[in-house]
């Protein structure tokens, strides 16, 4: 962990320690944990503060993109003082700021087939924040080899999507898809910021979820949100018998 006063570290944590779901085993549980987000952006950024606030004790973060005026109506944790900085460094930042008991390994980087299996192996979770689909397919294809639970999201317009992707159970993402479909950009379609907020949330739930081994994850399902039309709706995802990926997939319990 990071250094901070534990006293003040306890108030601070206070209201995760609370829930009937944590406890204080919880919050130690949640303290010794290590979680990779990849990508910093509209996503990435909320993820990273939650799980900072959840009591998260340890936090990687991969991004190689650089802070740009059109970030930020979604990336509310960057300003403009920060355009040009790298967001790894930028969001490292804020996290010492608001909840210094957090170690934050920032990594500057894209994640690639290359890289991928030694950046992902000392997690306990994997958070896809990425907007770029090859990137998604690596980290996805890499976790689902190494047995670590992925939870992807996406966020596009007034809406997103979220689910788990978890050891050993089916369906994953190549059951949905034979492999990354055409990217719906944000720069092209736009993004509303509260899309952003309300889809990290749900990620970051998902992720406390996984790390706790309480509740009920979506896995096998696929949570759409539609904040226009004002709903969301939980659809049921189903296997692909001749995947390549999920069939052999080994499971791993969070350690």
């Amino acid at each position: 962990m990071g250094n901070t006063n534990p006293d003040e570290m306890h108030k601070r944590l206070a209201r995760t320690r609370a829930l009937a779901e944590v406890g204080q085993a919880g919050l130690d549980t949640l303290l010794s944990r290590r979680a990779l987000v990849v990508g910093c952006g509209g996503l990435g950024q909320p993820v990273a503060m939650y799980l900072a606030g959840a009591g998260l004790g340890h936090l990687t973060l991969v991004d190689d993109d650089d802070v740009e005026e059109s970030n930020l109506n979604r990336q509310v944790f960057f300003g403009v003082m920060d355009v040009g900085r790298p967001k790894v460094a930028v969001l490292q930042e804020r996290l010492r700021a608001t909840q210094p008991h957090v170690a934050v390994a920032p990594m500057e980087m894209r994640l690639t087939s290359r890289n991928a299996r030694g950046i992902i192996l000392a997690h306990q979770v994997v958070v896809d924040c990425t907007d770029d689909p090859d990137t998604k397919f690596v980290l996805h294809d890499t976790a689902l080899a190494l047995g670590v639970p992925l939870v992807h999201g996406g966020a596009v317009r007034w809406g997103g999507q979220v689910t788990v992707v978890a050891p050993g159970g089916k369906p994953c993402l190549r059951c949905l898809f034979d492999g990354p479909p055409p990217a719906e950009r944000c720069q092209d379609a736009g993004v509303l910021g509260a899309a952003c907020g309300a889809v990290a949330g749900v990620m970051a739930a998902e992720a406390v979820k996984v790390l706790l081994g309480v509740g009920q994850l979506l896995q096998s399902r696929m949570l759409t949100l539609d904040l226009l039309a004002g709903h969301a709706r939980a659809q049921p995802l189903y296997p692909r018998p001749d995947c390549p990926s999920c069939a052999s997939a080994p499971a791993r319990r969070v350690t």
